[in-house]
């Protein structure tokens, strides 16, 4: 499903339409107001790291869990990664092994972590931490959960995609947001900005993090793989938040991407789908090209006929997320 276009106006002109579905957009944010004041949150023995957004939908929080994980390995910790499994059908919770489980049964997100630290997928978070726990985690980081009451959270980040913003600045229906960015804030500790330079400066216009809000900024890149990319004429396909911003990024490595193929976030790959893309690149003389996180929804037998595109989170303000993982004792 996709994101209607007035989301993405501004909160000084958010449309008619968002204005008209306005008075939804403050029951959503009392209920989730009232949702986050129910019940006692589980606190876990070990530090708990939320990786969050205000969005429904995705704004690029995957990355962001695979980087906090390497940051955190490479500190010396035993990370482990707690995830709801979006789109699985185990309950949980569940410790994923990628050799074993499918997307169907996990979710995408957490057979592609699974590859950086021990995930485990719950439906209730709590027990999923709790599991992790008994595992030998030192650290938990959640794959989402901000608007989840369950768990304690020692350390939240606000991921933002820098080139959407906050949107028009509503709650659903009528804008994207869960809650609105002034009361989410109040309890986030980090907001970091995902994109380009030049979108990183669009955003920051209208945009400044309140006192004590620690603000990071981070652009994905593409993993040096060894692959020239340059000319190289492609099908690409991606299910993700926006895949745009994927087929930007190959057309930015040279590629020559013959067509884009935009699916949902999480969409399922059929098989007729994925053999009319198979017959499109064979007559167009083209490579088929998707993303890790598309990839870990792919049957095995079809995986050696597409190309991977590797990109991993570079945030520029290291130092101050490292002190902040020093104040909890990380």
């Amino acid at each position: 499903m996709r994101a209607p276009s007035f989301w993405n106006n501004t909160p000084q002109s958010p449309g008619l339409i968002a204005r008209l579905l306005q008075p939804l957009g403050w029951t959503y944010a009392y209920a989730t107001a009232r949702r986050l004041r129910s019940g006692i949150a589980y606190r876990a023995r070990v530090p708990v790291i939320c990786i969050g957004n205000l969005h429904a939908g995705g704004t690029g929080k995957t990355p962001v869990v695979v980087a906090f994980c390497e940051r955190l390995h490479n500190r010396g910790h035993k990370v482990f990664v707690v995830s709801r499994g979006y789109g699985g059908t185990i309950e949980g919770p569940c410790l994923v092994d990628a050799a074993k489980h499918l997307a169907a049964e996990v979710g995408d997100e957490p057979i592609l972590l699974s590859n950086f630290a021990p995930t485990i997928v719950s439906k209730d978070r709590a027990a999923g931490v709790r599991l992790a726990e008994s595992l030998g985690a030192e650290v938990i980081v959640l794959d989402d959960g901000f608007q989840n009451p369950s768990v304690h959270k020692d350390l939240s980040v606000i991921v933002v995609d820098a080139e959407t913003g906050f949107g028009n600045g509503l709650c659903l229906p009528a804008g994207p947001l869960r809650e609105p960015v002034s009361v989410g804030l109040k309890r986030a500790n980090i907001v970091l900005t995902v994109g380009a330079p030049e979108a990183q400066a669009r955003f920051f216009e209208g945009w400044r993090a309140p006192s004590g809000i620690i603000h990071l900024s981070g652009q994905l890149m593409p993993l040096a793989t060894g692959m020239d990319w340059q000319d190289a004429r492609v099908i690409a396909f991606a299910g993700i938040a926006r895949p745009e911003k994927f087929f930007a990024t190959l057309r930015d490595l040279g590629a020559e991407v013959l067509r884009g193929e935009s699916l949902a976030d999480h969409q399922p790959l059929p098989d007729a789908l994925l053999r009319r893309l198979e017959l499109e690149a064979y007559t167009k003389g083209a490579q088929l090209v998707t993303t890790e996180k598309d990839a870990a929804r792919l049957p095995q037998a079809f995986l050696p006929k597409v190309l991977v595109l590797v990109v991993r989170l570079q945030i520029a303000e290291l130092t101050q997320l490292d002190a902040a993982l020093t104040k909890l004792g990380l």
